[in-house]
């Protein structure tokens, strides 16, 4: 199913069938690959933004544990943009086999973290955050953990994408990283997590405060996830970043400091779930726009050696732990 289907002619009339509301002309496509995002105006001057998901990523039942997750945060009062509810009551619609929601527009600068304050801050804000999360599970969502997220990944890319030599060779990095990462994760909680805590889906208000944003990629897994993608470098060279976090996050929630030593681990798994999930969008318009070089042997031996490269820190003695 193409997202070539959706134009402005096939845009306006779905989401006002779904919304229930009256809609101006305006259709403003908004930057997202996994997605398509549009800003819309109500004839009240609402501004809206509307998400198409994409086909075959997240079924009905996935995507609904996303919006119980941010309701969850919206009622403890946690800065998060929930969808709205449609003219159903639901907050999904369907329009020519596309699922969609509609989110009020809240706008705000990317989150720039310069000192001691802002540190504490984001901290602050990823603690409330699974304080909420542990409230419920998501039975529809993966689990980051080494022997499931990650040999799932794993075995689609050996069983449906690497080519040739290509393939035993990234398999052999692979195993050896999970066989290696597994006992880290054993004892961990399991919460749900926002999943892709990265400092561009957080949204600087000024007065307001911090808005975390992009629920798309919500899982299950340990809280360290939501740690290492804001970290300035890997974990031995951001002691003094992660210890200025976790004050921040301690103020509400406790943490397990034993699980840093798995942010490298994670690190990996993230490496192999990408290619795992761009495997997936080969057939997509702008796909090869954006990865020209997919599949050739060169692309192969690179992914192999990148691999072979941060299986050697996963195995360093000398990363940060508890």
């Amino acid at each position: 199913m193409s997202f070539g289907r959706l134009t402005p002619e096939t845009i306006l009339p779905a989401v006002e069938t779904v919304g229930g509301m009256r809609l101006t002309g305006m259709v403003l496509s908004l930057p997202s690959y996994i997605n398509r995002v549009y800003e819309l105006r109500a004839l009240d001057g609402t501004k809206l933004i509307a998400k198409f998901y994409r086909p075959g990523r997240w079924n009905r039942d996935a995507i609904l544990d996303e919006h119980r997750f941010t309701k969850d945060c919206a009622d403890a009062e946690i800065p998060v943009v929930p969808p709205l509810p449609l003219l159903d009551g639901s907050t999904i619609g369907e329009h020519d086999g596309f699922l969609l929601s509609l989110f009020p527009k809240r706008a705000g600068r990317q989150l720039e973290i310069n000192d001691d304050g802002d540190w504490l801050r984001v901290g602050a804000l990823v603690a409330r955050t699974h304080l909420a999360g542990e409230k419920q599970t998501a039975p529809h969502r993966i689990t980051i953990d080494p022997a499931l997220s990650a040999l799932a990944d794993v075995t689609h890319l050996c069983d449906a994408v690497i080519p040739g030599r290509s393939r035993d060779l990234y398999k052999g990095a692979a195993m050896r990283l999970i066989e290696w990462s597994i006992p880290l994760f054993e004892h961990l909680e399991r919460i749900r997590l926002h999943g892709d805590c990265h400092r561009g889906n957080i949204l600087d208000r000024m007065d307001e405060g911090l808005l975390l944003i992009d629920f798309d990629d919500m899982a299950m897994g340990p809280p360290v996830q939501d740690v290492w993608l804001l970290l300035p470098d890997r974990a031995d060279k951001a002691r003094r970043e992660i210890e200025l976090f976790l004050q921040g996050y301690e103020r509400f929630r406790r943490f397990d400091r034993s699980s840093l030593r798995c942010i490298e681990p994670l690190r990996a798994m993230r490496m192999i779930y990408f290619l795992a999930w761009c495997s997936r969008q080969v057939d997509d318009s702008l796909f090869r726009k954006h990865f020209p070089d997919w599949g050739s042997d060169a692309f192969w031996q690179k992914e192999i050696n990148d691999l072979r490269e941060q299986l050697g820190f996963v195995m360093d003695d000398g990363n940060i732990d508890g």
